[in-house]
C-alpha cells in the first residue's frame, strides 16, 4: 500500500500512536487496568513524575475517552481514575508490548554475548 500524509492522518495506527505516546501513557493504562486508583496512589507508583505532569497525563487519557475521572461529592474530596472500556480494549494490546520488549531485551542481551 503507498501510504500517503492524509491516509496516515486518517489510519487507525495514527489514531491509537496518538493516544499511546504520551510518555507515561502506556504505563497509565497498565496500571489501571488493573484496578480503580485515587491521584495519590497513582503518583506513589511514578516517584520521577510531577503533580503537574500526572495530572496532564490523566487529563489527556480523560478527553481522549480512555480513562475516567470520577469526582466523588464529599469533604475531604475523593477522585478516582479507571479505564473506560474503550481503554479497557487496550490491555491486550499492551500486554503483547510488554511481551516484546522482554524478548526483545533477550536478543539484545544475546547479541553483546
Amino acid at each position: 500500500m503507498n501510504y500517503t500524509n492524509e491516509i496516515l492522518e486518517e489510519c487507525g495506527f495514527t489514531c491509537a500512536q496518538k493516544i499511546l505516546s504520551g510518555k507515561w501513557s502506556m504505563l497509565l493504562i497498565l496500571f489501571l487496568s488493573e484496578k480503580t486508583m485515587r491521584f495519590n496512589e497513582i503518583q506513589r507508583l511514578f516517584p520521577d513524575i510531577t503533580h503537574a505532569t500526572l495530572t496532564k497525563q490523566l487529563r489527556r487519557l480523560e478527553e481522549q475517552n480512555v480513562v475516567v475521572r470520577k469526582v466523588y461529592s464529599q469533604i475531604p474530596p475523593k477522585v478516582e481514575y479507571s479505564l473506560s472500556d474503550v481503554g479497557k480494549k487496550l490491555k491486550p494490546i499492551l500486554d503483547s508490548v510488554m511481551v516484546w520488549g522482554e524478548e526483545y531485551k533477550q536478543f539484545l542481551e544475546k547479541d553483546e554475548a
